[in-house]
């Protein structure tokens, strides 16, 4: 009776160890262009846009779907937005300066965009810029995770890089892996 009490507790240990270094696994931080596995599958986001110089007050909701695929040192993902597919998204990592590239292939044919991506931890930020004459605006959309499944985001203006104007925020939830 002591050894089979022994053994079951044994047993129960082994299986909360290997729980335990499962659960580190996937807890584990994923870098490289991996982490942007993390877009993969369909989310449900909803948005308030705020009145400002660089956009107008609204609110939306949309279901996001993201086929994702990696191949190489590529990740590229097929957005699909309320079910119609609006642009192919092509992810590039530099292992040697820690640097995403991001470039977006509108399906109509048009002209391709590129940006950069940079993440830090579970907050990612997509910024870019748009001069006018001497007036340079910087713009950056920043994702933050607070969990795998949820992203909270907003978007946001500055001309001096240091006080950002908020211009929308929202809340996206993945609802399927796939």
């Amino acid at each position: 009776m002591r050894s089979a009490s022994r053994w079951i507790q044994w047993s129960s240990l082994a299986v909360l160890a290997v729980w335990c270094a499962a659960s580190a696994l996937a807890a584990a931080p994923v870098s490289g262009i991996a982490a942007i596995w993390a877009y993969n599958g369909t989310w449900q986001t909803e948005s308030e846009t705020l009145d400002t110089a660089h956009s107008k007050a609204g609110h939306e909701k949309a279901t996001l779907h993201n086929v994702c695929w990696m191949d190489g040192g590529y990740l590229a993902c097929n957005q699909y937005v309320d079910g119609d597919s609006k642009v192919l998204l092509v992810f590039t990592y530099s292992e040697k300066d820690k640097n995403y590239t991001t470039y977006q292939v509108p399906l109509d044919g048009g002209r391709a965009g590129n940006g950069k991506l940079v993440i830090e931890g579970n907050v990612w930020k997509f910024p870019w810029q748009s001069t006018e004459g001497d007036i340079t605006t910087y713009y950056r959309v920043v994702n933050t995770f607070t969990t795998p499944q949820k992203i909270e985001y907003r978007r946001e203006f500055s001309t001096d890089q240091v006080h950002w104007t908020l211009m929308a925020r929202g809340t996206t939830v993945k609802t399927s892996d796939k």
